[in-house]
């Protein structure tokens, strides 16, 4: 976590509207409404594009397989330092079926001996957006190896996404939710 504190305090209950509340649980798809979707709400017009795209990118009708979404969600998160977006995520990543050597692995990148050579792919392809917004040729030959164009394209758009949000949250200062624990490997407080 970049702050201690949020620069943004999140709407709580008293404000939020019944309708906003419903609005956002049916979106979320969760009874709970998200340290990140309360402070959203500041918005919501934002708050509505970026639920619309955040839905999509998350659906498991998008050609990427849920599992290896999570894995280039969960990297990009890791790169960005971002220690809300790697605490919500570890726990869909493991839904989706990734194990726990597997998240850990995702810290230290393709270079795990743990990853299959299309997963290895994900990761390398995430590290190059990172670090350069490009994808090499020789990246984008492994992809093609593994993927489909609508599965690369998602895999493209959920790095740069994820990348966003995690922006959006380390500089509003989005806290965990309850129940969260922050990785020591993200504590970047002062």
């Amino acid at each position: 976590m970049r702050l201690s504190k949020a620069r943004i305090e999140p709407l709580g209950d008293e404000v939020i509207s019944p309708e906003l509340a419903a609005y956002l649980r049916q979106r979320a798809a969760s009874p709970l409404i998200l340290a990140i979707h309360r402070t959203l709400a500041h918005d919501p017009a934002t708050m509505d594009a970026f639920l619309a795209w955040g839905g999509h990118i998350l659906s498991r009708d998008n050609g990427l397989p849920p599992r290896q979404r999570e894995m280039v969600i969960l990297r990009t998160g890791f790169l960005c330092k971002s220690g809300y977006e790697w605490a919500q995520h570890i726990r869909m990543g493991a839904r989706e079926g990734l194990t726990e050597p597997e998240i850990a692995a995702i810290k230290i990148g393709a270079d795990d001996p743990i990853w299959s050579d299309a997963d290895r792919a994900l990761l390398r392809m995430t590290d190059e957006l990172h670090t350069d917004q490009f994808i090499s040729d020789g990246v984008w030959t492994q992809l093609k190896a593994h993927f489909d164009t609508r599965a690369i394209f998602i895999a493209i758009m959920a790095a740069g996404q994820y990348t966003t949000v995690s922006m959006f949250l380390n500089s509003v200062g989005v806290q965990l939710d309850e129940g969260q624990v922050l990785d020591p490997d993200l504590a970047d407080l002062p």
